[in-house]
């Protein structure tokens, strides 16, 4: 097939090639989708001159592949693939593009995907939910995790772990991964950062909400831990103050909602907001009062960062990723106590030198997480299986 990437200028020097599977930046992985377009862009940046990339797309996909493919690429350049990561014809069809492209290394973000590559492999690892959360998912889904997630472990040559978290978690169930696993963390996207409050405000009215909103930015699944955060918010219920419920909404787990409807907080002192346009989150996470996440269980817990990288004070679970990322930086409870998270949320809404501390600080803590890190680290290993 024809290269779509331009040469080294100096034709003798041997050039190394790494396929990004991007299949999928879509709608349906928004977290993956957008770990894999910022992946992307960064490690463009920073390919040496005798170094190119293969994005590997879904043609019919939307959402984040829309901005990825095309665009302008510095050593890079988008192939389409006609199977999705769910399809069965991947077995086959992946490895042979991987050969006729001449790549020296693949890495998958997805444990689902070709499971014989014939290329040296790099697989991304978040989260072990089916595993440390058995009942926030079905006896099948758990089984199928552990059956397809093993199959990838043993293929990858490199396991990138977005936390030590994550990491730690992985090696209780497969410890044999341990010399290959390695934690590169995220970041938050340029795009979020501290902005006028013309913006911030655009941003809350066109979403409906008032001036002074306490948000919540996720997926309604139960892990997220929304009922216990409402019934916390029924506690404090503060004046003039709503709690704004923003993310994908999946109506077999409508629980929250329903609660809040049971105790007669909607629309009044809740509202659910549904899924926000990607150019409108750094307005509204920087027009609120602050950011709540009382989540079970995260990976990493990447719109607690968002949110600082934002300038807005955060208060969230007291579990291990989200303390790995946030640091001294948030205001943190049990997510298994109610009382303790509306201790937290009344502190938040009332303490305005409180919310001067955290906004300060949250934006220190943010600054140590940028992609330009998490590409020169996720390079070093194609570097290293691409030398093997």
């Amino acid at each position: 097939m024809t290269s779509p990437w331009r040469e080294p200028a100096d034709r003798t020097v041997s050039t190394s090639l790494y396929a990004l599977d991007a299949r999928t930046a879509t709608d349906h992985f928004p977290g993956i989708g957008r770990y894999v377009f910022h992946l992307a862009r960064a490690l463009d940046a920073q390919l040496a001159e005798d170094e190119r990339m293969a994005v590997l797309y879904t043609p019919a996909a939307s959402a984040w592949r829309h901005a990825l493919c095309p665009r302008p690429w510095r050593r890079a350049a988008c192939v389409a693939v006609g199977t999705s990561p769910f399809g069965p014809a991947q077995q086959w069809r992946l490895p042979r593009l991987l050969r006729s492209l001449g790549a020296h290394v693949y890495h998958s973000p997805y444990y689902l995907m070709p499971y014989f590559p014939g290329r040296p492999t790099a697989l991304t690892v978040y989260d072990l939910i089916p595993v440390r959360l058995p009942k926030a998912v079905s006896r099948r889904a758990r089984l199928l995790f552990r059956l397809t997630l093993g199959a990838a472990l043993r293929v990858a040559d490199a396991v990138l772990c977005i936390s030590d978290h994550t990491r730690r978690d992985l090696l209780r169930t497969f410890p044999h991964v341990a010399a290959k696993a390695r934690t590169v963390p995220l970041a938050a996207g340029r795009r979020f950062r501290p902005l006028p409050p013309e913006a911030r405000r655009a941003a809350a009215e066109r979403v409906g909400l008032p001036d002074r909103y306490v948000l919540y930015v996720g997926s309604n699944k139960p892990h997220k831990n929304l009922s216990r955060l409402v019934r916390a918010w029924a506690a404090v219920r503060p004046e003039g103050v709503v709690l704004a419920i923003a993310g994908a909404w999946l109506p077999a787990h409508g629980a929250p909602r329903a609660l809040a409807g049971r105790l007669g907080l909607e629309p009044r002192h809740v509202r659910f907001v549904g899924p926000v346009p990607e150019e409108l989150l750094p307005g509204l996470y920087g027009g609120a009062l602050g950011f709540v996440f009382p989540s079970l269980y995260e990976g990493f817990g990447l719109p607690v960062l968002e949110a600082m990288a934002c300038g807005t004070p955060v208060a969230c679970s007291r579990i291990g990723s989200l303390q790995e990322v946030a640091g001294g930086a948030a205001l943190y409870f049990n997510p298994f106590n109610v009382d303790e998270m509306a201790v937290a949320l009344e502190r938040l809404v009332d303490d305005a030198a409180l919310r001067a501390t955290l906004r300060a600080r949250g934006l220190e803590r943010a600054a140590q997480f940028t992609w330009e890190r998490t590409a020169r680290d996720t390079l070093a290993v194609y570097r290293q299986l691409a030398a093997v």
